[in-house]
């Protein structure tokens, strides 16, 4: 499913103007929608043309704004095909790996303070204890960078709105 990005900026005499609205396609392997980012706190005016930002998470000071699915357990995509590859996961999603858990499938621990909101479905949020939620279309995380893991116990796919902020975090390196 494609999502509507509609964005807007300053024309050169500081006049609010619309500068795109086009569709963004998810990401061939995650289906996650990378629809706005950057590395650096941002500057207005500006002529509303995307920032630069290279990694899936953010430095300190920096952000994202994205969409992601969760597929129900056992249908097809609710697991990254391991066949498709190491490399192809890094390229869709630079720098992503290196915060995974390999030794616990899906349990990772970011450097941000993650905000969700529930878009469609009831995904489950675990974390390390084994402690969980399942949340609901409307339901909201504020995620502290703690170590968690996502899933979907649903029979929908469950779709999920993120604002990711960068921070310090005394156990991410």
């Amino acid at each position: 499913m494609d999502v509507r990005r509609v964005v807007t900026g300053h024309d050169a005499s500081g006049k609010s103007v619309f500068v795109s609205d086009a569709a963004v396609a998810p990401e061939p392997l995650t289906g996650f929608h990378r629809l706005w980012g950057g590395d650096k706190t941002p500057e207005f005016p500006d002529d509303g043309g995307p920032p630069e930002h290279h990694a899936y998470f953010p430095p300190i000071g920096g952000f994202r704004f994205a969409m992601f699915s969760i597929a129900p357990e056992g249908v097809a995509g609710s697991d990254i095909d391991a066949a498709a590859g190491l490399a192809g996961l890094e390229a869709e999603a630079p720098g992503l790996l290196r915060y995974m858990d390999r030794s616990d499938p899906g349990m990772h621990t970011t450097d941000t303070i993650d905000f969700e909101v529930v878009l469609e479905g009831t995904p489950v949020l675990e974390l390390d204890d084994g402690a969980e939620v399942t949340l609901h279309p409307g339901d909201t995380v504020v995620q502290n960078g703690t170590r968690h893991r996502w899933r979907n116990a649903g029979d929908t796919v469950a779709r999920l709105a993120v604002f990711m902020c960068g921070a310090s975090h005394a156990a991410v390196p």
